[in-house]
């Protein structure tokens, strides 16, 4: 029989009654932490550019009993943004977790990379990300009870990518991570919690072409000390712990979800 404590310990994974916002939720990770949310039990918004995948995603999560809400967004643009975030509070009165997920990459060596993809990689992993932090933690700091936000960085934000060649998506995660430990600093006493997730290799929208192929598939079993690579439920699991009262004692550290890729 579990004790007291250890209840306390289960429950404070939940999410009831609580609102979370997803970005970067019409595929691949975004979509298991949307997932992930909802049977938590918060009420969740998911948002990307991908309308019609949202739509669905929604409609599956509603399946579930639990409120969702697709919204178009950009978040490159901070008009997009800012209109998420209102849409979030109007519908909902308040917004608890923001998974700031929404990335792109495009493997190129440094010496032919174009600087149009360089600044297109940066502005969706570094300046969209921030422009959501702004925005939903300035709701967080104006609400009763806080909030936590989990931004989603990468492996490549603390080591370089060697044979995957990326100069933009490393630099840009590597931002993610130094500016969640200034918000989190900035924040932490007045009641909104910030962190990040660093996914080694998981299979997704991202990493299609690499998994696709037996010889990509060997090199991350041979690269990562577990062998393998992770599986969705692994990442969805960090990613509540971070963005629910279990970690409340925790702001300002970046969780590496790799199977010890960052340790070798």
């Amino acid at each position: 029989m579990a004790t007291d404590a250890g209840l306390a310990v289960l429950d404070s994974f939940r999410l009831d009654g609580r609102v979370a916002v997803v970005t970067g939720a019409s595929s691949g990770l975004g979509v298991v932490f949307a997932r992930a949310m909802s049977a938590a039990g918060a009420a969740v918004v998911v948002a990307a550019r991908r309308e019609e995948r949202l739509q669905e995603l929604a409609a599956r999560l509603a399946e579930g009993g639990r409120e969702a809400l697709a919204v178009r967004c950009d978040v490159t643009d901070r008009g997009d943004v800012a209109r998420l975030c209102e849409r979030t509070l109007e519908e909902f009165g308040r917004v608890d977790v923001l998974i700031a997920n929404a990335g792109v990459s495009d493997p190129k060596p440094a010496e032919s990379e174009p600087e149009e993809t360089f600044r297109w990689i940066v502005d969706v992993n570094l300046h969209g990300v921030f422009w959501c932090n702004q925005s939903f933690g300035a709701a967080m700091l104006g609400q009763d009870g806080g909030g936590s936000i989990v931004n989603v960085a990468s492996v490549l934000g603390l080591v370089g990518g060697g044979q995957i060649p990326q100069a933009s998506y490393t630099a840009s995660k590597g931002a993610v991570v130094n500016m969640t430990r200034e918000l989190a600093a900035q924040w932490a006493r007045r009641g909104v919690r910030v962190n990040a997730l660093a996914p080694g290799f998981f299979e997704s929208e991202m990493t299609e072409e690499m998994f696709a192929s037996e010889t990509g598939r060997n090199w991350i079993r041979k690269r990562t000390p577990m062998g393998r690579a992770g599986a969705e439920h692994e990442l969805a699991a960090a990613a509540l712990f971070l963005a629910s009262d279990a970690s409340s004692y925790v702001t300002g550290q970046t969780l590496a979800v790799d199977g010890g890729w960052t340790i070798v």
